[in-house]
């Protein structure tokens, strides 16, 4: 099992999206997978049709002790999700003192969906806590940075962050920068994109996502892009997306931070 949080420090830069569309991508591929919602807001659930938001889940999970198999919901054809919940915003309050606060998702899912084969956390920005819980959580960490310069500062802090952390994480944790929401003949995305490949290229995944009408349609009405528009450029570059994971992972390549 492959444990991959969606993080960027930076806000909007698709974390969601990403999350429903690889996470039903490799579902399609074969491979049982869990989204597990770590944002308040709950958009997770949305986008993949369930509008009216569960009032349990992981957040009764990492704050109450309540079993996974009691939240999950089956979604899809091998396509699992644990909803946020409703008291997840709480967790900002929990009085749980030290390192121990910032590994309550960690020890909440430890041995457990051992049956699946990636389980993804859609990780908040709002929520220096929740992010932190999805760090210690995950094997690795799945940074979307779109063409501006706020999302690509975000993915620096981000990584900073993890190097701060890495004394106290468990094993080191994996790193890989998806390009997201690319325009190629921007010249401000152009800019980006060469400070990321002179930066960081040895985290940089070869699939890039466009910017697509049918990506950001499908949030709206409750449908991946695979069951809204299955034919468009959007479809096929998260099923390529996909394919690089699982070949990765099949590959055990690590991309250490």
């Amino acid at each position: 099992m492959q444990r991959i949080a969606v993080i960027n420090q930076a806000g909007s830069v698709g974390k969601t999206t990403i999350a429903t569309s690889l996470g039903h991508a490799l579902a399609l591929a074969g491979r049982r997978v869990t989204v597990v919602d770590l944002d308040p807001s709950g958009q997770l659930a949305n986008g993949l049709g369930i509008f009216r938001a569960p009032s349990k889940g992981i957040d009764r999970v990492m704050m109450n002790g309540t079993t996974l198999g009691s939240v999950k919901m089956a979604v899809r054809d091998l396509l699992s999700l644990i909803p946020a919940g409703a008291e997840l915003l709480q967790m900002e309050d929990n009085q749980t003192q030290g390192a121990t606060r910032m590994q309550l998702l960690r020890q909440a899912t430890e041995g457990q969906l051992v049956d699946q084969a990636f389980v993804l956390f859609d990780a908040p920005s709002s929520s220096a806590l929740l992010m932190m819980n999805a760090i210690f959580a995950a094997d690795e960490l799945l940074i979307p940075v779109t063409t501006d310069s706020s999302s690509l500062n975000g993915a620096m802090k981000t990584l900073l962050l993890v190097k701060r952390l890495t004394p106290y994480l468990e094993k080191p944790v994996a790193a890989r920068i998806l390009i997201n929401r690319y325009l190629p003949r921007s010249r401000d995305g152009k800019a980006v994109v060469e400070k990321l490949e002179k930066h960081f290229s040895t985290l940089c995944l070869e699939t890039r996502i466009r910017e697509g009408a049918a990506i950001e349609a499908c949030a709206g009405i409750g449908r991946t892009v695979f069951e809204y528009k299955p034919g468009s450029h959007s479809a096929r570059e998260f099923h390529e997306l996909a394919k690089e994971l699982v070949m990765l992972h099949d590959r055990n390549k690590p991309a250490i931070v």
